[in-house]
């Protein structure tokens, strides 16, 4: 049996929470980037001209930044994983290596939801 199973399992299991975390943020930051090939397929050529040609930049941004934030949420827990896995198998207590990183990853994808709300308010509500 091996030592302190419940715990390497719990890290495992939490490990693997991340990386599917992870995985839904890239798709959706594919899903927002490619957005505009929906629009191109479901609108009539009259309303994309009405469509704004700075909505593209900032819906590849957007987008990108998803990705990005997918794969550094990887690393991050691979390298959290590893650390952790190696921390469980030692007899002595060390300290929560904190939450900061965390609340940061958290703050910035609250961010670009707000922007990315924001824009679409923009695009549906009419100009005053």
């Amino acid at each position: 049996m091996i030592k302190r199973y419940s715990d390497h399992a719990a890290n495992e299991r939490t490990f693997l929470a991340w990386v599917r975390t992870a995985i839904a943020v890239m798709a959706f930051g594919f899903v927002i980037e490619r957005f505009d090939l929906f629009l191109r397929a479901v609108a009539s050529q009259a309303a994309l001209k009405q469509l704004a040609p700075h909505g593209q930049k900032f819906a590849n941004a957007a987008g990108l930044a998803f990705i990005a934030i997918g794969v550094v949420m990887v690393v991050i827990s691979g390298f959290r994983f590893v650390r952790t896995t190696k921390a469980i198998d030692l007899e002595e207590t060390l300290p929560s290596p904190g939450e900061r990183l965390d609340l940061a990853l958290a703050a910035l994808i609250g961010l670009l939801g707000v922007a990315l709300f924001l824009y679409m308010a923009g695009a549906v509500l009419p100009a005053p």
